[in-house]
């Protein structure tokens, strides 16, 4: 899905929004990309680009936004959930066309026997992974939990959540009522 995604977005400047946080989500958590060099490189790839809403919603994805729930869009699951039949990576990855639905989502998987039998052998016409998506995602969960529950962090959290998530008008009341 990562690389059908990207191919996509390279041909058309368009992916929906799904695709879009995936994306985010697997080059900051799986592959420890800097969130400012994803997203200028993104930004020169979405013709929708439109700064006020683009590192809000990278920043987002990454993490980075201190009051949200960390969510790691696994490019399996969403090839499996939203590309059932695998249309959209076929489109995209024609070097898959023969490999059925069950392998496509995880080519990688394929026997040597399958990728002949397929005509897609891996490292020659398609890529083998550049990670393990499970070990590098596994690794980025485990320290983004040790970033967020250091005491410092935790220090910080309620002014975050006083600044950017209370309602003005709870604001205003409390204000209003301090002794």
């Amino acid at each position: 899905m990562v690389d059908a995604s990207m191919r996509c977005l390279a041909a058309n400047g368009f992916l929906n929004f799904r695709m879009r946080a995936m994306l985010v989500t697997f080059a900051t958590f799986s592959l420890w990309q800097d969130w400012k060099a994803v997203a200028d490189h993104l930004a020169r790839l979405f013709l929708d680009f439109e700064p006020g809403i683009h590192y809000a919603q990278i920043q987002m994805q990454a993490g980075l936004t201190g009051y949200h729930t960390m969510r790691i869009f696994n490019p399996i699951v969403q090839g499996k959930s939203y590309d059932k039949e695998g249309v959209f990576i076929k489109k995209w990855l024609p070097e898959l066309q023969y490999v059925p639905v069950p392998l496509l989502f995880e080519p990688w998987k394929m026997t040597s026997l399958e990728q002949r039998l397929y005509g897609c052998l891996l490292g020659i016409d398609y890529p083998k992974p550049i990670v393990d998506y499970e070990v590098t995602t596994r690794l980025a969960k485990e320290k983004y939990w040790q970033i967020r529950q250091h005491p410092d962090v935790q220090a910080k959290l309620p002014s975050v959540w006083r600044r950017h998530c209370i309602p003005k008008s709870i604001k205003d009341y409390e204000n209003s009522h301090r002794l």
